[in-house]
């Protein structure tokens, strides 16, 4: 008893943890050979790999293309076997009218049956019309996700590329500031400068710390932000490698270009295309049901009954094969199919509305990326041009504070000025980087840094 037992609980044990294995192995895999230092190609490359919500729009599609082939299949006969047989224990007649000993028979019956629509109103032409554009709506539904995927991964990205970019400037920054105490220190101990100036240094120090954990909390979180749109585990030790430049100005496309090709490659549009061809189709298929249905049916089989004469001579007499065509004409549906017909061309309706709105969200979209490059372009080299004047404002007063040419106070003005102007250039940067990117995606041209 404990043998049986024992090989029970071996049972249930490998059926729960062998799909958990499966599961362990499969997560394994995707997270074998990452790359040590991650680039924006390979956060792409992996994001669209394996991101869930990708993956089951891939499910849909291949569950789309199975309905495609079973719709293809409608046309082709089916073909089916039927065989019973019983064992009956009864009198048997005499043949004199009388009944003799009771006596067991056999009975059987042996057929094969096949059909095929011959006719049914066009209905599985414009099915399979219908099962092959939703099996394109779905492919475009995973470029459509990948696209999106693409844009966000492409933003995050940046992101921390622009906070590490803060970060080595604000390290700079503290480590000026705090040379800058330890110079102001041995000065006010020489009495060469008052406490005031040596606590406003101070201070300044306190702050430049206090912006560099800060920036350094921001990298923290844009990494988080990534790795989750990216679906990896916490454990995983991410770091990202940094281009050798990022480019921030070139060309802008002209905007009609642009939307002229975006109209002509996005998968929103298409989809919207295919939706106005489906609900047409969907309209074909329900006037279909005022249309007559021919089927075609065939079969034959045989049957025998008790011993007398033999079972082979009573399957060679009952042997039969018999051919057929049966039509079906609606004449009274209870206005069933003149509402499926109503009802399919408001969906044509409605559809091309989608279409109408589809394309006109994309222009706008279009031309709001071409504000944003033109905008982002300007403020860039206003970004620069003001870096450039605040930075040798901002030297000028460093020169003058070692030998004392200038207040403690004004010289720290002139370092704000200049902190503000580097964080905005670094903005502005990455910002005009992003947006030039963006204008690019909706005309073809692949993400690159």
């Amino acid at each position: 008893m404990w043998k049986h037992r024992a090989i029970l609980c071996f049972f249930i044990l490998s059926v729960v943890t062998i799909p958990l294995k499966a599961q362990t192995d499969a997560t394994d895999t995707a997270l074998q050979n990452l790359p040590s230092r991650w680039t924006l190609q390979d956060c792409l490359d992996y994001a669209i790999r394996n991101n869930i919500t990708i993956n089951t729009f891939r499910l849909q599609q291949r569950s789309a293309e199975q309905d495609l082939f079973g719709a293809k299949a409608a046309v082709e006969p089916d073909l089916a076997g039927a065989a019973s047989g019983y064992l009956t224990y009864r009198k048997q007649s005499d043949g004199t009218g009388g009944y003799g000993s009771r006596k067991v028979t056999e009975n059987g019956n042996y057929s094969l049956n096949s059909s095929i629509i011959v006719y049914q109103g066009g209905y599985i032409r414009n099915n399979i019309r219908e099962k092959q554009l939703l099996t394109q709506t779905a492919g475009l539904n995973i470029l459509q996700q990948e696209n999106d995927l693409t844009l966000n991964v492409t933003q995050a990205f940046l992101n921390i590329l622009l906070a590490h970019e803060n970060i080595i400037y604000l390290q700079d920054l503290v480590n000026t500031s705090g040379e800058q105490v330890k110079q102001a220190r041995q000065k006010y101990e020489a009495g060469t400068i008052a406490l005031k100036d040596l606590a406003q240094l101070q201070a300044q120090n306190a702050n430049d710390k206090y912006s560099l954990v800060t920036a350094q909390n921001t990298h923290r979180q844009n990494i988080i932000s990534l790795k989750q749109l990216l679906q990896l585990p916490s454990a995983v030790d991410f770091q990202v490698r940094e281009p050798d430049t990022v480019i921030a100005q070139t060309l802008v496309p002209d905007l009609g270009e642009v939307q002229q090709q975006a109209q002509a490659i996005r998968p929103e549009v298409r989809i919207s295309d295919i939706n106005v061809d489906i609900a047409r189709t969907d309209l074909e298929l329900a006037r279909s049901g005022f249309r007559p249905t021919l089927t075609g049916s065939g079969a034959i089989g045989a049957s025998h009954s008790g011993g007398d004469p033999g079972i082979l001579k009573q399957l060679d007499n009952s042997f039969y094969q018999q051919i057929g065509l049966a039509l079906s004409i609606p004449i009274f549906t209870r206005r069933v199919v003149r509402t499926n017909v109503e009802k399919a061309r408001i969906q044509v309706q409605q559809a091309q509305l989608d279409q109408k709105n589809t394309k006109n969200n994309l222009s706008l979209q279009v031309e709001q990326a071409y504000v944003n490059v033109v905008n982002a372009q300007g403020q860039y080299d206003a970004a620069v041009e003001q870096l450039t004047a605040t930075k040798e404002s901002y030297r000028i007063a460093g020169e003058q504070l070692k030998v004392g040419a200038v207040a403690t106070v004004d010289y720290l003005i002139q370092k704000n000025l200049y902190t503000q102007a580097y964080q905005q250039y670094i903005q502005a940067k990455y910002n005009a980087a992003l947006t030039i990117r963006i204008y690019d995606f909706y005309k073809g041209v692949p993400i690159k840094l």
